[in-house]
């Protein structure tokens, strides 16, 4: 007898769904109609909802692969529990308030295949409300300055840009976003998925940039472009929102800016263990002072009289000490040892973006860490 083995799936497309029942009613036929004829498939993960979402899959679209949790693992829990029982060379993580249209996906993995140094794309993220200007979650492609506050092209603090085609080359970027996200499937296991200490918001800029700890870039690619409703979980308006994203900012930088600050130090020192120490040390410098400032963001939410703002910080802070974990020094002098030379972290701003951007003040792209020319072929 003889066993014809199964074909890997090229891209698995994997929306993961909490009580989105409306957006996939809307949303996912489109998304279908997209993938046909393509080595793709679409694939449902649902976070336990509470709403109609399981019974409108299992009437309205009974061929559609779904996966069923018994409860909310959020964001970095549920997709990691969808992807690591997941067989394909590309994934795309997607959230259920997308809108795309045909066309969109065949660009990311072009770009993939012929790109073997790129371990996550993503494509230009609209305003579904406002076809033409960019969306706040991820717009062109994001960065981050010296304090850990992302902004993306297209979108700096609130302000977001018309898009009249200013970022239409392909380019590195320090993060993509988790609203829709292509990513290798052998290095989204190598990394060990998302961090499920975040549950949701910032795990994406987390995992990209230890993508770039692992030598791989991240890049926009604009010949796709895709349509972000935003919001369909959690308003922006929520405490708990907040609370996430003040935590995780803190632990995201707890995981990567020693090793980060750790290769630039080496290039002085030559001596992995004193770049490690260093870096060890000015890591723990700014993200002491980054504390500070948002000391200073609950004292203006407290005079404001915003006490569950106020409250969400505090917390985050005190979540922050109970579930960091301290870089070890013998781990980052050996990843320095191992990387230095052969790593370039691309899109930290040396600055601290803010005060600039409140300012009016432009954010020069020369200001940014630069592109390495070469990177490692890591497919």
């Amino acid at each position: 007898m003889f066993f014809i083995p199964l074909q890997r799936m090229k891209t698995a497309v994997v929306i993961l769904n909490w009580n989105g029942e409306m957006f996939l009613r809307k949303f996912l036929p489109a998304l279908l109609e997209s993938v046909e004829g393509t080595d793709a498939e679409v694939i449902v993960a649902d976070n336990a909802s509470t709403d109609g979402s399981m019974k409108l899959m299992l009437y309205e679209f009974p061929k559609v692969k779904t996966i069923r949790f018994s409860k909310n693992y959020g964001f970095t829990g549920g997709y990691n529990r969808a992807l690591f029982q997941t067989d394909a060379e590309y994934y795309v993580l997607i959230n259920s308030d997308i809108e795309v249209r045909k066309g969109w996906l065949e660009p990311m993995v072009e770009w993939m295949d012929t790109h073997p140094e790129c371990g996550i794309c993503a494509p230009k993220l609209h305003s579904y409300r406002d076809r033409d200007m960019f969306e706040y979650a991820g717009a062109a492609g994001g960065y981050i300055d010296r304090f850990g506050y992302p902004f993306c092209r297209g979108r700096i603090l609130k302000k977001v840009e018309k898009d009249y085609g200013q970022y239409d080359s392909p380019s590195p970027v320090f993060w993509a976003s988790g609203a829709c996200m292509m990513v290798r499937s052998g290095l989204y296991r190598k990394l060990g998925g998302l961090d499920e200490r975040f549950f949701a918001h910032q795990e994406e800029i987390d995992l990209c940039w230890r993508a770039q700890l692992a030598g791989y870039r991240i890049v926009t690619v604009p010949e796709s472009t895709v349509w972000h409703v935003g919001g369909g979980t959690l308003p922006n308006s929520s405490p708990w929102k907040l609370y996430l994203n003040f935590r995780n900012n803190l632990l995201m930088l707890q995981n990567n800016l020693a090793k980060t600050y750790a290769l630039d130090l080496y290039k002085d020192s030559h001596d992995p263990a004193k770049a490690a120490v260093e870096g060890i040390l000015k890591a723990r410098q700014t993200i002491r002072r980054r504390m500070i400032l948002d000391g200073c963001a609950a004292v203006v939410y407290l005079v404001s009289f915003r006490f569950k703002y106020f409250s969400a910080v505090l917390k985050a802070h005190r979540d922050f000490r109970k579930a960091g974990r301290r870089p070890d020094m013998e781990d980052t002098a050996k990843f320095v040892s191992e990387n230095a030379g052969k790593v370039t972290v691309y899109g930290l701003y040396r600055k601290w973006m803010v005060p600039r951007a409140i300012a009016g003040m432009k954010i020069e792209l020369e200001e940014y860490e630069p592109a390495p020319e070469g990177g490692r072929q890591n497919p």
